[in-house]
């Protein structure tokens, strides 16, 4: 079985995995019923059938928005994926994977095999069958990197099964199926880029999975969550930047949006968690950076949940999702102030030593000054400090009560005890040190403390997937180089040629590796005689297959043949009709409303130019020979010595 693939383990996420099929299923045959329906009520002009559909149409749709609603409280089932440390963590958001329906590909392409590569389809059952187990295997990857390489593998695989079997003028006839992930709702395209974007996206899932289930409470945990989330960034910023027009809409531009800022929240979070691990000296500039941390948390919220209700995104991102975004901004609106007031209240006010340095920390700290004293005063006052940290506190237990409101609102979050635990945590917290300090004698009402202004020691990185670091070979490597054997070559039928060797040798000139090409027929020569022609490829000597065979490998065969001469096969490509043509066809094909790789996919000059060519580089191998155009004579630009013989 294929290393990385996760299908026995009955854990509760594949049993959440089987329960989403389920829904999905039902909320098949619904939207099915659904489009019967509406076609019956457009088409009728009977009252009563009218109204009979109506009702029905009515019935359908509250059923679908019963699945739906189940649908989410499966994906806000947050906690199969937490770990299970002792200490409390804050609950993170990790997406399900995108399922996707079997594929049998043995029949199309082998037949695609036989008409195009002219070969026997049979013989390349087992190449099939490898790559349909490949894709069998990456439905279920295991939770960690493995699974993450499994993958990439696959995705890595489909750059060879693009070049080789889908030709830019026509469609292999087979249908990727794949279901999208918050709403179960099922799509299918032709496009090969729908199944490559589909599994870029459960790359991006995966990472967010591994992530959400990372011991937070250890510095290692912390790191490693880091990392996955902003590898998760990187995935679906990847996605949203290469692929345009996906038919699902977990793959749209507002969706992918929401999803890179969302995670990127979620850095940013871990990094003020990391914050409170390695800042335990508890002094006042500490505590102002701790402030500032929790703020610039509160800020990325903030954002995810302005982009999260917007109208496109709005009626799709679970309810769950949206209240837990909302309820961490105010949540960490309400640290911020709470470690402000720390800073003011359990510090000692500063000497004159200290003053200098604290009092260039606090002129930026806040938004606007706070009112009343000069800061030197406010630093060195403890009685003015413990006024402004009274403030702050105010405003924290407002923010934390805000936070605790929000988060009773939504059905699916009350049953989160953890969440539950860590905000009345945090709210008693507050509570506790504002009676502390709370003076019966205190006349002076609490002024409005300013907000604290977002600041961070580590901005979170989006992460780009790194497709090299995963080598695959192409399985259908005995069909020949690529750089002639490719779905948008074509050549004419194969000719066998009995040649024999005259004084002057065989009478032509050979160039270049793999396959080997007749650069030039001598005229009144053994070759010509035989009908060879220059830019004929030799793809065997003798019977033995010569596709990959270097230059002096056919040349030792060729000068190892006797008075009877040699049999060579040879193939000449068909020369297209010139770069313009394919570039209209392949606009022709595009205006539809498949899900095609964007420009910067098809391009390979943007390409090179882009920064992030490493990563890219996977779509656009080609051989040695890729100098040369594919549209005129075959061999205009190759620099290999030519030799004659």
């Amino acid at each position: 079985s294929q290393q990385g693939c996760d299908p026995f383990a009955q854990t509760q996420r594949s049993k959440l995995q089987h329960r989403r099929a389920r829904i999905n299923q039902q909320i098949n045959k619904e939207m099915r019923m659904r489009a019967g329906a509406e076609n019956l009520f457009r088409a009728t002009s009977n009252h009563k059938v009218k109204e009979t559909v109506a009702l029905e149409l009515s019935y359908v749709n509250s059923n679908l928005q019963l699945l739906k609603e189940e649908l989410e409280e499966l994906n806000s089932s947050m906690d199969v994926y937490q770990n299970d440390s002792e200490s409390i963590s804050v609950p993170m958001i990790p997406l399900g994977l995108k399922e996707t329906k079997e594929l049998d590909l043995l029949v199309p392409l082998k037949d695609l095999i036989s008409e195009h590569y002219g070969e026997e389809g049979v013989l390349f059952e087992k190449e099939i069958k490898e790559f349909m187990e490949l894709r069998q295997a990456m439905r279920t990857p295991s939770r960690n990197e493995a699974g993450l390489e499994l993958l990439m593998e696959y995705y890595n695989q489909l750059y060879f099964l693009d070049s080789r079997f889908f030709p830019p003028t026509k469609s292999l006839g087979v249908f990727f199926h794949w279901y999208d992930s918050l709403t179960g709702v099922p799509s299918h395209q032709r496009a090969l880029a729908f199944e490559k974007g589909s599994v870029l996206f459960n790359i991006g899932a995966l990472h967010t999975q591994i992530g959400a289930r990372q011991d937070r409470a250890s510095l290692p945990g912390l790191n490693q969550a880091i990392d996955a989330f902003q590898k998760a960034a990187g995935a679906f910023n990847y996605l949203k930047e290469n692929f345009s027009n996906a038919p699902s809409l977990d793959m749209s531009t507002a969706s992918l949006n929401m999803l890179v800022r969302l995670m990127v929240a979620q850095v940013q979070e871990c990094v003020f968690e990391k914050m409170t691990l390695l800042r335990s000296q508890h002094n006042f500039l500490t505590r102002l950076q701790l402030a500032q941390e929790a703020a610039r948390v509160e800020d990325v919220y903030l954002l995810v949940h302005q982009t999260m209700t917007q109208a496109h995104v709005k009626d799709y991102v679970p309810f769950s999702w949206t209240t837990m975004v909302h309820v961490k901004s105010e949540h960490f609106k309400a640290l911020s102030h709470y470690f402000a007031a720390i800073a003011l209240c359990d510090c000692p006010a500063a000497t004159d030593a200290e003053l200098p340095e604290q009092e260039k920390a606090f002129i930026q700290f806040h938004v606007t000054m706070p009112e009343g004293p000069s800061l030197r005063v406010l630093l060195q006052d403890p009685e003015e400090r413990r006024k402004l940290g009274k403030a702050h506190l105010k405003k924290a237990i407002m923010k934390h009560e805000e936070a605790m409101r929000i988060h009773g609102l939504c059905k699916i979050l009350r049953k989160m005890d953890i969440l539950q635990e860590v905000l009345s945590f945090a709210h008693k917290r507050s509570l506790s040190k504002y009676s502390e300090i709370d003076h019966e004698e205190d006349f002076f009402e609490t002024g409005d403390a300013p907000d604290i202004h977002p600041k961070t020691h580590q901005k979170p990185e989006i992460k780009s997937p790194n497709f090299s670091q995963v080598k695959v070979t192409d399985l259908f490597h005995r069909l020949g180089p690529l750089s002639v054997f490719s779905a948008k070559n074509k050549w004419y039928p194969a000719r066998r040629v009995h040649l024999m060797r005259g004084e002057n040798g065989f009478g032509f000139t050979l160039r270049g590796d793999s396959p080997v090409l007749i650069a030039g027929v001598i005229p009144g020569g053994c070759a010509a005689e035989a009908g060879l022609k220059e830019g004929d490829y030799i793809i065997s000597v003798n019977g033995k297959d010569c596709k990959w065979s270097k230059h002096a490998e056919v040349v030792q065969l060729l000068k190892s043949a006797g008075e009877e001469g040699v049999e060579i096969t040879v193939i000449t490509l068909q020369s297209s009709e010139g770069p313009r043509a394919a570039d209209k066809k392949a606009a022709a094909m595009s205006s539809g409303s498949e899900m095609l790789k964007s420009n910067k996919e098809n391009s390979r000059k943007s390409l090179m130019n882009s920064k992030s060519a490493s990563t890219l580089l996977v779509w656009s191998k080609k051989s040695k020979r890729s100098k040369k155009s594919t549209y005129g004579v075959p061999f205009t630009a190759v620099g290999d010595n030519e030799a004659m013989y």
